[in-house]
């Protein structure tokens, strides 16, 4: 099976059959590209794709998801665009809204923080991808480990070759520090 089966919706999947089975019972879905929204700073370099195993529980359904992506990112050094690899491993339990045997709304006061299926009985993954991919993103993203950035004197790439600026650039009040060299101890 793919992604989609509701509508242009790629992680949400309507899980009523899936309800109706005993625990243990499973679907697969292999995910072909498909984009989320990862809000206004990042942008995907490739879309998802993957695999989504969704398990029936005795309490709802366990989705397990193994999915690649790149994103468009910047390196923090030297400010190239750079493609982001991606992986991304979740596992999240989602419990019915509405109990399956009489179809009246669930009680969520005991477990309010837990991720719920529609009225409708549909698993919609996309929040959770997109919390996971935008926690994997570090804080401080490089081209490479070794990335030496720019030149703060002319702004161009460090990496581009010798970076020579005359020394007549020295603030005066550092003149005094020209000349000195550390000790080597």
């Amino acid at each position: 099976m793919t992604a989609g089966e509701s509508g242009d919706r790629p992680f949400a999947w309507n899980v009523g059959g899936l309800l109706a089975n005993d625990p243990g019972a499973d679907r697969v879905f292999e995910i072909e590209p498909a984009s989320i929204d990862l809000g206004d700073d990042i942008r995907m370099a490739q879309p998802f794709n993957g695999r989504i195993r969704l398990l029936r529980t005795n309490r709802g359904i366990l989705a397990h998801a193994d999915l690649h992506a790149s994103l468009a990112l910047e390196c923090s050094r030297c400010l190239r665009d750079i493609d982001f690899p991606l992986d991304l491993r979740l596992q999240e339990e989602y419990l019915p809204s509405l109990d399956l045997t009489t179809g009246r709304p669930t009680d969520t006061d005991d477990e309010p923080d837990v991720l719920r299926l529609t009225d409708h009985h549909e698993l919609d993954l996309e929040a959770p991808i997109r919390d996971a991919a935008l926690l994997a993103v570090p804080l401080a993203v490089l081209c490479r480990d070794d990335c030496p950035g720019l030149c703060p004197t002319c702004g161009l790439h460090l990496d581009d070759g010798p970076h020579d600026h005359p020394d007549d650039h020295i603030d005066p009040r550092l003149e005094a520090l020209r000349g000195f060299r550390p000790d080597a101890t």
